[in-house]
C-alpha cells in the first residue's frame, strides 16, 4: 500500500473504517481534560508509517497547542520529514487498529485533515522541487499569492485587500523588487524565502518548516528568525534544523527523534538538553584509504586547469555575471561566497559546462580542446547542487543515481555494468547507504539523498571537484564526515570549488576565496 506520492490525494479516500468512532472518542477525551487540553490543534496516537516494508515512524503519539513554537532535532534518515508531513496529513498512517489523528480548527474536531489543510502551511525542499520537476514558472508575486488560498497554480483572483497583503509580505521578506521576476530564473535560496513568503501570506495557524534555513544566506536567515520569532497572529510552528544555531531564541518546546521513534517531546526548561544538543557537535570522522586518481592529461607547461576572460553570465535572458576574469591554477582550492541570487550557482555551472559565456567571453578547460565534446570534460568533473536533488527526482533507485555520475548523465541510456554497480555499491557503503541502494528518492530522506548525490559525485574519481552548498540538510555528524572526505581530496590532489554560505563548511585546504558582490557585477579573490 502506497501512502505517499507527493500529492494530496490521499485525502479523497477513506483513513480507516474506524475513523470516526475514533474522532469521536478523541473529542470526548478532549472535553473531560479541560480548558489545557482545549488548545490542541493536532494529535497524533500511535501513528506509524511502513513505506517499502521498512518502518519510518514507529508508533508515534504527539500534540501541537496553541502557542507552542518546536524545534525538531535528530540525525539524516530519523523520520523528521515524515513527521511533518503526516502532522499536515500529506502522509498518512499505516493502518495498524491503534492509530489516530484529530485536527481541531474553528472550534471543529476531525478525524482527517480533509478541508482543514489551508490551516496549516508546510514548507520543505521537496515543495520547493516540485516548480522545478512541473515547469511552475510562475512570477514570485503569482506564487506568494497562492498561498492566500492554499493552491499549486493561481485559480482564484485575489481581492484588493488580499492583494495588498500579498505586497507587504513581499515588502516584509525584501521580494518587492523581484516581484515579476520567474521563479525558475531564481537561485535555490531565493527559491526558498518566496516559498516562506508564500507560507505568511496564508491565514495558516500552523506553521511546518522542514530545514527552513537551508540555502539562505545570513541576511535572508537573520530575517526569518526575526519573522518567527514575533509571529503575526500567533503562528505555532515546528521547524526542523540540523544546526541549533540557527534557530529562533523562542522556541518554546524540543522534540528529538531518532530511527523513526520520538524519544524526547517537552518543553525546553525539561527536556534533556544534551540529547538535543549532540546534533550541535561536528565529529570529523577519518575518511577509509580511497584511491584518487585525477581523470586529465597534464603537462609540464600546464599552471592552470581552468581559465575565464571576460565572461557574461545570463540565466534566462537575464545578466546574472559581468565582465569575469578568473583563473584557477593547478592545486588551488576555492571557496565562492555572495548572498542568495548573486551567481554562485551559475559560476559553477559554467566550470561544469552547462552554461557559456556570452558572446565576447572565453572559458579553457585544460586538455579539452576546443569542438571537443563538453561530455569528456564532465566525466573529470565530479558535480553536486540542490537542482540536483530535483532532476533525479524520478529515479528508480539510489544505485541509478549514483552510477550516472560515471556518465554525466541524468538516468541511465544503457544497463549498468558489473563495474558500474561495484564503483556504486562502494560510495553507498562509505556513506552508509549500501541497504537504502535499491529505494527511489522519494523512499529516503533528504539528507540521505544528498549523499547518494554525493557518492554521484565522486564515483569517477574526478580531477575537479564542484561542490554548490554540499552540507545542506545534513546533520552534524555526517557533516563533519563529508567535510573530512573532501579535506582528504583536497590533499590527494582532487581540485576543490566549493560554494557555500556557512563559513564553517569550507575545508581546511580550501585557501582561496572569490567573493560575488550581490548583483554580480563585482568580484574580489582573497586569501584565507
Amino acid at each position: 500500500m502506497k501512502h505517499f506520492d507527493g500529492s494530496d490525494k490521499g485525502d479523497a479516500r477513506s483513513p480507516s473504517l474506524d475513523a470516526r468512532p475514533n474522532q469521536r472518542a478523541a473529542a470526548a477525551r478532549i472535553g473531560e481534560r479541560g480548558d489545557e487540553a482545549a488548545d490542541v490543534l493536532i494529535q497524533l496516537s500511535n501513528c506509524s508509517l511502513t513505506l517499502d516494508d521498512a518502518a519510518v515512524l514507529r508508533d508515534v503519539s504527539f500534540e501541537l497547542r496553541r502557542g507552542q513554537r518546536w524545534a525538531l532535532v535528530g540525525p539524516n534518515g530519523s523520520g523528521k520529514t515524515m513527521l511533518l508531513k503526516m502532522l499536515r496529513g500529506d502522509v498518512w498512517p499505516t493502518p495498524t487498529g491503534r492509530e489516530r489523528r484529530l485536527y481541531c480548527f474553528d472550534g471543529e474536531s476531525s478525524g482527517a485533515p480533509a478541508g482543514l489543510k489551508h490551516h496549516i502551511a508546510y514548507i520543505g525542499p521537496e515543495r520547493q522541487d516540485k516548480y522545478v520537476r512541473y515547469g511552475w514558472n510562475l512570477s514570485v508575486e503569482q506564487v506568494v499569492t497562492t498561498g492566500l488560498f492554499d493552491e499549486d497554480i493561481p485559480l482564484i483572483r485575489p481581492t484588493r485587500a488580499q492583494q495588498e497583503r500579498v505586497a507587504r509580505v513581499l515588502r516584509r521578506f525584501s521580494l518587492w523588487g523581484m516581484r515579476t521576476r520567474r521563479m525558475l530564473s531564481l537561485s535555490y535560496g531565493q527559491r526558498r524565502l518566496v516559498l516562506v513568503a508564500r507560507a505568511f501570506a496564508s491565514d495558516a495557524q500552523v506553521l511546518l518548516l522542514d530545514e527552513v534555513f537551508n540555502g539562505l544566506d545570513a541576511r535572508v536567515k537573520d530575517k526569518l528568525r526575526k519573522a518567527l520569532e514575533q509571529p503575526r497572529g500567533g503562528r505555532v510552528w515546528m521547524i526542523s534544523s540540523h544546526r541549533p544555531a540557527e534557530l529562533p531564541a523562542n522556541v518554546t518546546h524540543i522534540a528529538h527523534i531518532e530511527a523513526g521513534r520520538l524519544l524526547d517531546a517537552g518543553s525546553v526548561r525539561n527536556a534533556r538538553r544534551s540529547r538535543a544538543a549532540s546534533s550541535s557537535n561536528i565529529r570529523r570522522a577519518a575518511a577509509p584509504p580511497l584511491r584518487v586518481a585525477g581523470g586529465g592529461e597534464k603537462t609540464p607547461d600546464e599552471q592552470w586547469l581552468v581559465r575565464i576572460r571576460n565572461a557574461d553570465l545570463y540565466r534566462d535572458y537575464r545578466l546574472v555575471i559581468k565582465g569575469l576574469d578568473w583563473t584557477i591554477r593547478r592545486g588551488e582550492h576555492w571557496a565562492v561566497l555572495g548572498a542568495n541570487g548573486s551567481g554562485k550557482s551559475t559560476l559553477l555551472s559554467l566550470l561544469y559546462g552547462d552554461l557559456h559565456p556570452a558572446l565576447g567571453g572565453s572559458i579553457e578547460r585544460a586538455g579539452h580542446v576546443s569542438g571537443q565534446r563538453i561530455a569528456d570534460w564532465k566525466r573529470r568533473v565530479g558535480w553536486l547542487s540542490p537542482e540536483l536533488q530535483a532532476d533525479h527526482y524520478h529515479a528508480k533507485s539510489l544505485e541509478e543515481i549514483v552510477i550516472s555520475g560515471r556518465y554525466a548523465s541524468v538516468g541511465l541510456n544503457e544497463p549498468a555494468s558489473r563495474a558500474d554497480r561495484a564503483r556504486a555499491r562502494k560510495w553507498l557503503s562509505f556513506f552508509g547507504l549500501e541497504r537504502l541502494r535499491e529505494r527511489g528518492p522519494r523512499q529516503v530522506s533528504y539528507g540521505q539523498l544528498r549523499l547518494a548525490l554525493i557518492a554521484r559525485a565522486l564515483v569517477n574519481d574526478p580531477e575537479l571537484l564542484l561542490l554548490d552548498e554540499p552540507c545542506s540538510g545534513l546533520d552534524a555528524e555526517v557533516r563533519g564526515r563529508v567535510l573530512a572526505l573532501i579535506e582528504t581530496l583536497a590533499r590527494r590532489g582532487v581540485q576543490i570549488v566549493i560554494a557555500v554560505h556557512d563559513a564553517e563548511d569550507i575545508p581546511p585546504s580550501v585557501s582561496r576565496v572569490l567573493k560575488i558582490a550581490r548583483r554580480g557585477t563585482a568580484m574580489e579573490t582573497l586569501r584565507r
